[in-house]
């Protein structure tokens, strides 16, 4: 994406190159791997640029190859990657996906972790219509800390919407010091992604009206539970709270990371074209789907098996 216009949804944050096996099966016992880029706010960006619409991803990478190939990975979806620079004296993170036994992550000191409020001095977030944000960069490092503050505080000052995935990451940050952040930083936002475990984790929630409790100030407040379904909280025009339920789509799930980050790109786009709750929660549910049933972040379709 070459496009000088201003996007109307910017994300930032982080991605790593994604190490997966080629089939669902244990890191341990895998022979073929494959590469992919791997990342909360990326995934967004190229989840929401199929969907049609213009998305940027803004984040560091290392001067190195596979920060190249991440690149041109990102930009290969239709992603906006005009404000992604390259660091000479840091790395790009790395992470693997174990089938089953969930991700590794090696991304301490990487390049993405040592952006600050500067790295954002030329991104026009005023004139985006949705910045997406996730609680995974201000657990990264004081300065990502600083500019996630940064953001919220532009977005704030315009016309734009801040949309926040709380994203919470025990192995960056452990709930004693991430329950009280998140909650300040997602009462903060405009709209709001949460897990129901999630919630549990962190603030003790057992459904989703406990969440809306912890959680009252969010324009739209989405909690997702699993394979149950997912529920939105809004503001109506008289002021009342409404909550919007939708059951979760059948699916065979193969691996369940960035699942999450497929349901809030196919919900913003849907928002962004106007469509009422239902049709938000329905869209977030397809497109999940696609994800749990591949082993890789990014999926436009799942090729069936004949036999």
């Amino acid at each position: 994406m070459t496009s000088e216009a201003t996007p109307r949804l910017i994300t930032i944050g982080e991605t790593m190159m994604l190490v997966t096996p080629a089939t669902p099966e244990p890191i341990v016992t895998a022979s073929d791997f494959r590469l992919d880029a791997g990342g909360a706010e990326s995934n967004v960006a190229s989840h929401i640029a199929h969907l049609g619409v213009h998305a940027a991803w803004v984040s560091a990478v290392g001067d190195d190859a596979l920060g190249e190939r991440l690149r041109a990975t990102i930009t290969a979806r239709g992603v906006d990657t005009r404000w992604v620079t390259s660091d000479a004296d840091a790395p790009t993170g790395v992470y693997f996906k174990d089938p089953g036994n969930g991700v590794l992550y090696y991304r301490r000191g990487s390049a993405a972790s040592r952006m600050g409020p500067q790295s954002l001095r030329d991104v026009p977030l005023e004139s985006a219509e949705v910045v997406h944000l996730s609680g995974i960069t201000p657990a990264l490092s004081s300065t990502c800390s600083a500019l996630v503050d940064d953001v919220f505080e532009r977005v704030a000052a315009s016309a734009a919407t801040l949309s926040f995935d709380v994203n919470h990451r025990p192995a960056l940050w452990q709930p004693g010091a991430a329950a009280p952040a998140l909650r300040t930083f997602a009462e903060r936002a405009d709209i709001v992604f949460v897990g129901l475990d999630e919630a549990q984790a962190l603030w003790g929630c057992e459904t989703a009206d406990d969440v809306r409790a912890q959680l009252p100030t969010p324009a739209r407040l989405i909690v997702k539970d699993g394979d149950v379904g997912a529920t939105e909280f809004h503001r109506t025009s008289s002021g009342d709270d409404e909550r919007i339920f939708v059951p979760t789509f059948p699916a065979e799930v193969v691996e369940a990371v960035g699942a999450g980050d497929a349901f809030a790109a196919a919900y913003l786009a849907a928002a962004l074209n106007g469509e009422p709750a239902k049709a938000r929660l329905t869209a977030g549910h397809e497109r999940a789907r696609l994800v749990l049933q591949s082993t890789t972040d990014f999926i436009i379709e799942v090729q069936v098996q004949k036999g």
